[in-house]
């Protein structure tokens, strides 16, 4: 195929074709044990939890002289309200963080950078993102995501060699795979990567570039034709910003998150080294995949640092602030949310701590537990965000700057409620995490009997599977009857003054509840099931719930037996379970009890115009334009608006 060759449309992608390339991206196997798929399966593996993981002792120094260093720098160097105010990172902070080594946090020493360990990366990144969300970003997207990541777990040495030492110290990376019309459906990704002698000729757009407008690598994402000598699909690459044909054509400017830069980047005939192909054609799916597995945890990581804040806030405000003869903190409406403030913050620093040791230790396969920390943390920070606000009443709602201008401490909860807006978004939506998760839940149902409900198959081909779920559920079924969580002395090591046994008994039945839940369903539904999105997603949901659950419990032990304010810590635990509880209880009754059918059908309405008489009375201020840009190849038109900091 010639250079000069772009796609005259979008590939046409059934909704079978797209299911077919996710399903070929995803690990296929299980080769370590994974205590949240066995949660899912209704088997409460505690062992694979506790005792809790522990760093390296010389991994642990290197980490805690690295985070005074850092501590050090945001205190001194990084004014918070200038990034909000001016929307952008100031180029000697940026330069400062690259001199104290933070752009290679993750990077092996011996290309020059720190070789941290998951667990001091997201307390570095908790840390620098307290100062200044936009920074925590920043890091972020370079190393949980950019190129030092895929080149660790996927490049060649050689690759290793030429760009980790630029990334550990000097270059900025960013990650690039969405684009204006695709999303979390990679199947009709339209850039193109063809196939030139010795190099590849990308064309395409590539939308919301985070790092991209001051980058100096990128990741990019594109699809190779099949063709004589090219197996083809969705392929890695590490691009050169500065190779012609490369446009940074916006930045692009948000409701929170202001100082990050994001925009979009256009390749016309860009030329790029078959070199720069990182891992096989085809692979690149499964290379971002597997990237995110632990990239996610950066996430959790920021809202970990969210939920610190406000707790830190909500005390000191709710203690000052007087109404009706006593503090505000001592009327039990905002007492509530000052209790849940405090233990769901130590629930999601549970949560990110025991994920990133896993990581660590790699004992243990974490996809389900990253993606749950993901969507746990990004949810459950928003809503403790959203009662700040609330607590801090009218002055939840104003600006640090107005305060500070009419005297008052400049406290940026609005500002804290608009940043974290986007976790529920980024690295996949909440929605998209209920889906992969389940996913992932119901890979061992799936591996024996998913014949049985693929209308594809050959009647053979459900004659077999049948025979083998007969199998396995024969085996498996009668294990969720009865198990330790009904014996009152189980898990008697989590009593200590507060008794934690009895949520971790209550942990190992709903485990078994919701395995049989999650089979009745499929019972019932089938090859329907995957279009039940909002049962799958209320499933996860009590996982997660679980899941946080089995962490705060066993974190608070940790403690404890660290005499590190174990009697404390055991307390935020114990409120933290029974809120969840509570959550959990409800979530089961909506498993079964809920107005989906009701929604679908005023879904229907909706887009036929039924009820468009509902929308009268208003006018819409959005202005014309199309819904999405034109991101047909070709040069560019704009200005380059891309920003190398040097």
């Amino acid at each position: 195929m010639s250079a000069s060759t772009t796609p005259s449309s979008r590939p046409a992608v059934t909704e079978r074709e797209a299911r077919e390339v996710a399903e070929a991206a995803r690990e296929q196997h299980w080769r370590k044990p994974s205590f949240a798929k066995e949660l899912f399966l209704g088997r409460f593996r505690l062992d694979l939890i506790h005792p809790h993981p522990l760093p390296d002792e010389e991994l642990a120094q290197r980490g805690e002289e690295f985070l005074a260093k850092l501590r050090d720098f945001v205190e001194t160097k990084v004014d918070g309200g200038l990034i909000e105010r001016e929307a952008r990172i100031p180029d000697e902070v940026i330069d400062g963080l690259k001199e104290l080594g933070a752009f290679g946090m993750k990077i092996d020493t011996k290309y020059g950078g720190l070789g941290l360990e998951q667990v001091y990366y997201n307390k570095a990144l908790s840390l620098a993102g307290s100062a200044s969300p936009a920074i925590g970003v920043l890091l972020s997207a370079h190393q949980s995501i950019g190129v030092p990541q895929p080149l660790k777990l996927f490049g060649t040495q050689e690759q290793r060699e030429r760009f980790l030492p630029r990334c550990a110290r000097t270059d900025i990376s960013a990650f690039l795979l969405t684009e204006p019309d695709v999303g979390s459906d990679p199947a009709r990704l339209a850039t193109t990567a063809i196939p030139d002698g010795d190099d590849y000729v990308l064309d395409g757009v590539k939308l919301w570039t985070t790092n991209g407008v001051v980058a100096d690598l990128l990741v990019v994402m594109a699809r190779v034709p099949k063709s004589e000598g090219h197996r083809g699909g969705i392929t890695a690459f590490v691009v050169e910003t500065n190779s012609p044909g490369v446009t940074v054509e916006n930045r692009n400017a948000f409701m929170g998150l202001r100082g990050i830069e994001n925009g979009v980047t256009r390749f016309h005939q860009v030329r790029v080294p078959a070199a720069n192909r990182v891992g096989e054609e085809g692979q690149g799916l499964k290379i971002a995949l597997t990237t995110l597995n632990t990239g996610r945890l950066s996430l959790p990581a920021s809202c970990v640092a969210a939920g610190k804040w406000c707790l830190k806030i909500a005390r000191e405000w709710s203690a000052a602030r007087e109404q009706w003869g006593k503090p505000v903190a001592h009327h039990e409406a905002v007492g509530s949310k000052i209790s849940f403030i405090a233990a769901t913050t130590f629930a999601l620093e549970a949560v990110t701590d025991l994920a990133s040791q896993m990581a660590d230790e790699d004992r243990n396969d974490i996809r389900i537990e990253g993606a749950l920390a993901k969507l746990y943390a990004s949810e459950m920070a928003w809503t403790m965000a959203d009662e700040l606000v609330q607590i801090r009443g009218g002055r939840g709602f104003e600006t640090a700057d107005s305060l500070r201008a009419r005297g008052e401490r400049g406290v940026p909860a609005e500002q804290l409620l608009r940043d974290l807006r986007i976790n529920r978004i980024f690295e996949g939506s909440t929605e998209i995490m209920h889906l992969l998760i389940a996913r992932e839940a119901v890979d061992a149902h799936l591996s024996v009997a998913g014949d049985l409900i693929d209308p594809e198959k050959s009647l053979g081909d459900k004659a077999r599977a049948g025979a083998n779920a007969g199998v396995f559920y024969a085996k498996w079924l009668p294990k969720l009857v009865a198990g330790p969580g009904q014996l009152p002395a189980s898990y008697g090591e989590f009593k200590h003054g507060v008794d934690l046994s009895g949520h971790l008994r209550y942990v190992e039945r709903t485990a078994r509840k919701l395995a049989r839940s999650t089979f009745y369903a499929m019972s019932r539904w089938q090859g329907r099931m995957e279009s039940k999105q909002g049962f799958l997603g209320r499933i996860v949901d009590i996982g997660a719930e679980l899941f946080a659950m089995s962490a705060s419990c066993v974190r608070a032990e940790l403690l404890r037996s660290q005499g590190d304010h174990g009697r404390e810590a055991y307390q935020l635990a114990d409120v933290f379970c029974r809120q969840a509880r509570i959550r959990i209880e409800e979530l089961f009754t909506r498993l079964w009890t809920n107005t989906d059918d009701l929604d679908r059908k005023v879904v229907k309405g909706v887009l036929s115009g039924t009820y468009e008489w509902l929308e009268q009375g208003i006018v819409d201020p959005s202005g014309d334009g199309p819904w999405i840009a034109d991101a047909t190849p070709g040069p560019s038109q704009r200005e380059n608006v891309h920003r190398p900091i040097r």
